[in-house]
């Protein structure tokens, strides 16, 4: 039977791996990308969840099992957020962006907040902050800069 403070301290944990990965969703959905607001939280909650599964006491192998799954399988979903249209490829930072949810994911439900939380906020200011760089390179690689 499991008690409430378990409950109660899992349910914790998925909720802050739940709302670390939601700025994340929101600058992908102001960005109008094809993964958004929707899909970053269920990807950190459920990264988050696979680790809880496995339980406090469970071996360094069997995490190590687990964070394999959990690495390849968000690596699966991220990929599917990069778009191919003609000689432009769009959604690299999206999927590697999922793939980060899926990192602080983990970080929480290994307890290591500050691992999550830093990886969120780097997340976030390098979508917010290397976007005008982004967009004056290829202005300039496009003959227009």
């Amino acid at each position: 039977m499991v008690s409430l403070s378990v409950m109660g301290r899992e349910l914790l944990q998925v909720s802050i791996a739940y709302l670390l990965t939601i700025p994340i969703g929101w600058n992908r959905e102001r960005e109008e990308r094809s993964t958004g607001i929707r899909a970053f939280p269920i990807v950190g909650m459920a990264a988050c969840g696979y680790i809880l599964i496995l339980g406090p006491n469970a071996d360094i192998s069997a995490r190590s099992r687990v964070l394999q799954g959990v690495i390849t399988g968000i690596g699966f979903v991220g990929a599917g957020a990069i778009l191919k249209e003609g000689i432009t490829v769009r959604g690299p930072a999206t999927a590697a962006s999922v793939w980060n949810a899926g990192a602080i994911g983990a970080a929480v439900g290994l307890q290591q907040y500050e691992i999550a939380i830093i990886l969120s906020m780097l997340n976030v200011l390098t979508l917010q902050l290397l976007l005008p760089l982004k967009n004056w390179i290829d202005r300039r690689s496009n003959g227009r800069g």
